[in-house]
């Protein structure tokens, strides 16, 4: 009988458990819908407090933690938030390492730190991680769509940096793919197929295709960007990128 009472009690416990769990997410996607991501960041970590497991909690903390910290006024301060980031990033694929999703995080994470990272040898560094790492959420995920982007994104960021950062990326580390256009193009054009509403894939995707010297295609995904639905905080500033684009075209 006594052993039926404390079964019964951790079930109540659990149940409850759940349940906080579920209003806290709640309350969070609430605060997301209204731009407030510090807000929506918060509870995300409270989550995590309570679950330090819970996966879901961990990748939106991982996600607000760079978006929260791109907007930061000094290198200092959005360091700070990277790295919290990374952190968090790390227990991701400590819960889950056979998720394309975890890669994805430090793919993520690698590249806000490569903004952030005064030393040319650890900055190149984790120039190579963000392609390695999305290449293995790729490997687990070929139709993970920010993990397109990602790559998308890498290839562009490579074929417009200058002489100097890309001959530092050749001598560090050789082994890696020669960056193209055109394979810039493929994967951007993949996560647009894969994640129709991500609006910076579309931004960087009009960029790629500048730099293409396509305009006809460039003008045609201006045109999709600028009637997406504003999702996130930093799509306001987006799209607004995106429209003044489009007018230099007009």
């Amino acid at each position: 009988m006594k052993s039926f009472f404390i079964s019964f009690f951790i079930s109540i416990s659990l149940i409850s458990s759940a349940q906080e769990t579920a209003l806290l997410f709640k309350e969070a996607k609430n605060f997301e819908l209204e731009f407030k991501e510090p807000e929506a960041l918060n509870i995300y970590k409270q989550i995590i407090t309570n679950e330090p497991n819970n996966y879901l909690a961990l990748q939106k903390t991982v996600e607000l933690t760079c978006n929260v910290g791109a907007r930061k006024k000094s290198n200092t301060d959005k360091r700070l938030f990277y790295e919290s980031a990374l952190a968090y990033a790390k227990r991701a694929i400590q819960v889950d390492s056979m998720n394309a999703n975890s890669y994805y995080l430090l793919a993520l994470v690698s590249g806000k730190l490569t903004e952030v990272e005064d030393e040319n040898k650890k900055r190149v560094a984790l120039v190579n991680d963000i392609k390695t790492l999305a290449d293995k959420a790729l490997a687990i995920n070929p139709n993970h769509g920010l993990a397109n982007f990602i790559v998308g994104k890498w290839h562009y960021e490579m074929v417009t940096l200058n002489w100097f950062k890309k001959l530092a990326v050749k001598t560090l580390y050789g082994g890696l793919p020669e960056p193209s256009i055109e394979e810039s193009i493929k994967y951007l054009e993949k996560c647009k197929r894969l994640e129709p509403y991500f609006v910076l894939n579309y931004l960087t995707l009009a960029q790629a295709y500048e730099e293409n010297n396509n305009v006809v295609k460039k003008i045609e995904v201006l045109k999709q960007l600028v009637r997406l639905p504003k999702r996130i905080f930093d799509d306001i500033t987006y799209i607004e990128k995106g429209k003044k684009m489009l007018e230099n075209e007009q």
